[in-house]
This record gives C-alpha cells, structure tokens and sequence, in this order.
C-alpha cells in the first residue's frame, strides 16, 4: 500500500521540465509574502478606523486595478515576452506593498490599492503563459497544478506569519510582503536573463491560420470563471471578517483556518489531477464549481475551529478539480501568438469578481445577514456547475 502510495506521488511529479520547476520556485517565493490582502479590511476597519463600507470600496478599488493589471499584462505577454511582464509585475508590485503600508487617508490608501492590483495581477497571464510555453500539452495540466502547489505552499507560510506579523505591528506585514515579492523578481531574473519571447507558432503574432478547436467557447469559460471569482473575492474581504465576529478567531487563527486550504493542496492537489487524468476535464470543473459553493454554503452551519476547516477542505477539493483544469482548457484553446491576451482575458475574468465581488459581499453582508451571503454563494456554485456541463455538452 504505501508503495502504490509513493509510486502515485512520484508518477504525478515526474516528466515537468526543468524550468517549469523554476517558475514554481518563483511563485513559492512570491506567494511566501501573500500577507496583506489577507488581512487588508481587518487593518482598515481596525488600525485605521475605515467603516466596513469604505474598507470593502478599497478592496474593489484594488480589484479595478487588477482588472486593468490582467488585461495590460496579457498583451504586454504577447509583445515584451512573459519573462519581461513577470520582472516588472513583481518588482513595482513590492515596491507599492511597502508603500501602502504608510497611507493614512482614504484618498492615499485607494490610490496604492488601484496601482498595487495593476503590478500585482499583471503576473498571472505572465506567469501561465511561460508554464504553458515550458510545458508540452500532455503535461500542462500537471504544470499549471505545480505552479498553483508552490503559490499554495508559500500561501500556506504567508497567512501563519501575516497573523502573527498582523498582531505585532502592521508595518512588519507590509514590509514583509513586500521583500518577498523583489526576492522573487531577483530569482527570476538569475535564471531566466536574456531568453526572448518564441516566436508565434506558425502564424503572424496573433493572427493563426486557423482558429484552435473550442476557441468559440472562450467567453463563456471566462465568464464562468467570474461567477467562481465572486466567491472566492469574499476570501480577502467578507470571510475573515465572519471567521473574527461569528467564530470568534483572532488574526492568527484566522491564518491557521486558511493554511488547512494551502496544506490540502499541497499533499493532494497533483496526485488527484494524476489520478483523474482519463476523467472529462470540463466534467472535474463543474464538480469543483459546486464544492466551491457548497463549502462557503456551509460556512455558518457550525462553529469551532474542526468545524470550519471541514468546511474549508469541502471548497478546496473544489478549488483542486476546478482551477487547474479550467486553466488547461483555456490553453488548449490558444496558440503562441494570442495565448498571453487570452490569459489576460482570463486574469480580467477573476479581477472582475475581485472588484465587483467584495462590494457586493460586503452590501450583502450588511443589509441582508451573513448566512444569506454564504447561501448565495451555495446557489452560485450550482448554477456554474450547471453553465460547465452544458458547456462540455455543447
């Protein structure tokens, strides 16, 4: 048995290119910071005195600016090369972390906010086309899962050192944050200096001379990815906030409820794709969709810390089945010269919720009642289930 077990794990590792291990290792540096959105209405509300209303408009704010980050880097993708648009997206993304951390007015904070999700989201189109480019397509998915390990890994160090940091002094969270985002811009910059972006495959830069199979269905797969943003937007507004006032957990504890997300994903996410590989790709998403919207669904049906990380691993295997799958689909409907833009599309698709998402989180939390913002978010994840099977249907 536990060799079956090993032979599992070594089998779902093997056979990924050498630089697709590097882009993970520059995600897992990055995604060590991963502190201050976390944490960001809490310090708002809290440490300077926001209402809920203006804290959850600052986090839209951020969400306006990653809508415009994900676009940008998507095209730049596709003109500069991905390796350029991750250099700059982390190293002005750390520089405006740190700054952040000195705002005081409403006026000053949104400003970091917007410019903050500009740098930041600018990484994600930059970062799934190069592990698109390194990765044959028989082992993108396996890429896409590992890049999402190591963010996941780092995530899991982040939320745990972010609470403490959070508890000690803010300033510390910030600066914290911000470092590891210049330590993962100087790693990507040793190891990948001077490669240039390849040229398209066989066609003018986006212009192919004939569509890829399923490219008709790229809008309706981003916006299906942005009724599953909405619900995972209210990581970094509405749940901490719930977990502190229902559950009664302090910073750090809230950052030891997320880590359980991150460490699931860590033992489980790339061995589980592994073993499902012969299964629909769109059938896995819609599965995922609806444990997305089950597990925030069952967010205040109970109380404690056993309760709640039950509920969180409910919406983790829905994380796992859904996201690197959804990513693969997307590729496979791309071609080098336009697949930097479509990422982009799909980073706008997750930057849209993430600005609509926390204001209407935070309306819905406030003028209806919680439970009814975690219902909603249970009835969302069943119609995109729904919208993923007809999809794979058509």
């Amino acid at each position: 048995m536990g060799r079956t077990i090993l032979s599992l794990y070594r089998q779902a590792y093997s056979g990924l290119p050498r630089r697709a291990w590097l882009l993970a290792l520059v995600q897992f540096v990055n995604r060590s910071g991963s502190m201050v959105l976390f944490f960001l209405t809490l310090y708002l509300t809290s440490r300077l005195g926001f209402t809920l209303a203006r804290a959850g408009q600052v986090v839209g704010v951020y969400g306006f600016g990653a809508l415009l980050g994900a676009w940008l880097g998507g095209v730049l993708c596709d003109r500069l090369g991905a390796t350029a648009v991750q250099k700059l997206s982390l190293a002005l993304g750390g520089l405006t972390l740190i700054l952040l951390g000195y705002m005081r007015s409403f006026a000053a904070v949104a400003a970091a906010a917007f410019l903050l999700g500009v740098f930041a989201e600018a990484l994600m189109p930059g970062n799934i086309t190069a592990m698109a480019r390194e990765c044959p397509p028989a082992a993108r998915t396996r890429g896409f899962a590992l890049n999402r390990l190591a963010a996941n890994l780092g995530v899991t160090i982040g939320p745990v050192v972010g609470g403490q940091l959070a508890m000690w002094d803010y300033h510390a969270l910030f600066w914290a944050d911000g470092l590891t985002s210049l330590a993962a811009a100087a790693l990507l910059h040793a190891h990948f200096r001077g490669r240039p972006a390849p040229p398209p495959a066989g066609a003018p830069a986006g212009l192919p001379a004939e569509a890829p199979r399923g490219a008709g269905r790229l809008p309706a797969l981003f916006a299906l990815a942005f009724g599953i943003g909405l619900v995972f937007s209210q990581l970094f507004s509405t749940y901490p906030l719930y977990l502190h006032s229902a559950y009664g957990f302090a910073e750090g504890r809230i950052g030891q409820l997320l880590a359980v997300n991150t460490v699931l994903i860590v033992l489980f996410e790339m061995v589980l794709l592994h073993a499902l590989r012969r299964v629909a790709g769109v059938r896995l998403i819609a599965g995922g969709a609806l444990l997305i919207g089950l597990g925030f669904a069952l967010t205040p049906l109970g109380r404690g810390f056993a309760y709640g990380a039950a509920a969180v691993a409910v919406w983790t295997l829905g994380e796992m089945l859904c996201l690197p799958l959804l990513t693969t689909e997307i590729a496979a409907r791309t071609h080098e010269g336009n697949r930097g833009r479509h990422m982009g599309w799909y980073g706008v698709s997750f930057s849209l919720a993430y600005m609509v998402g926390p204001v209407a989180g935070a309306e819905a939390y406030a003028r209806f009642s919680p439970p009814a913002l975690w219902l909603g978010c249970g009835v969302l994840g069943l119609f995109l289930a729904l919208g993923f099977l007809r999809l794979g249907k058509e």
